[in-house]
């Protein structure tokens, strides 16, 4: 899968893209909805996951580059989720984890969208959800700027973050294809 929106490419990954990827996923700032920051082994193993999807479905979490200069932001993608996994699978999530330099400036939901329509219009989903700590409200307001809905009772518990732990729960956003 590749996709080009205006501004973005999505594409599948190269060697090139783990050092920039481990920086993201290294900054505390950009990882603090998420239990812990991630090694260079974790985001190796990440990148493989996504790489999987991507030979299994057709579809995954895609690196993401800027067409203007070919800069490295991120990742921006959908991705199957196996059943057990979270009280919501099976299904599959749209996701985005960008550099610092890069929020504030539309890309997540430029290419969130992109992710999404391809999600329906290629492989015939019928609903994409995504899922984020409940006081990540900047990641909440992208999924409501792509049209996504909460419904409180939907909100759980993550099995993978510890219990006591101030990030455990999380909300789920859904949008049905039109």
């Amino acid at each position: 899968m590749r996709l080009e929106t205006e501004r973005l490419i999505l594409r599948r990954w190269r060697p090139n893209d783990v050092a920039p990827f481990a920086a993201i996923n290294a900054d505390p700032e950009v990882m603090r909805h998420f239990v812990s920051t991630r090694t260079q082994a974790e985001t190796e193993a990440s990148i493989a996951l996504y790489e999987r999807h991507f030979d299994a479905d057709g579809y995954g979490f895609a690196a993401v580059e800027r067409k203007a200069d070919g800069q490295f932001i991120g990742v921006i993608g959908i991705q199957r989720i196996d059943g057990g996994a979270l009280p919501c699978a099976p299904a599959v999530e749209v996701g985005w984890r960008l550099g610092r330099d890069f929020w504030r400036q539309g890309y997540a939901t430029e290419g969130a969208r992109a992710a999404m329509t391809a999600g329906y219009e290629t492989f015939g989903l019928g609903e994409i959800v995504a899922v984020t700590a409940v006081g990540n409200l900047a990641s909440r307001g992208v999924m409501e700027k792509l049209g996504m809905h909460r419904a409180a009772s939907d909100d759980f518990d993550h099995p993978a973050v510890p219990v006591g732990h101030p990030l455990r729960r999380h909300v789920l956003y859904r949008l049905r294809r039109q």
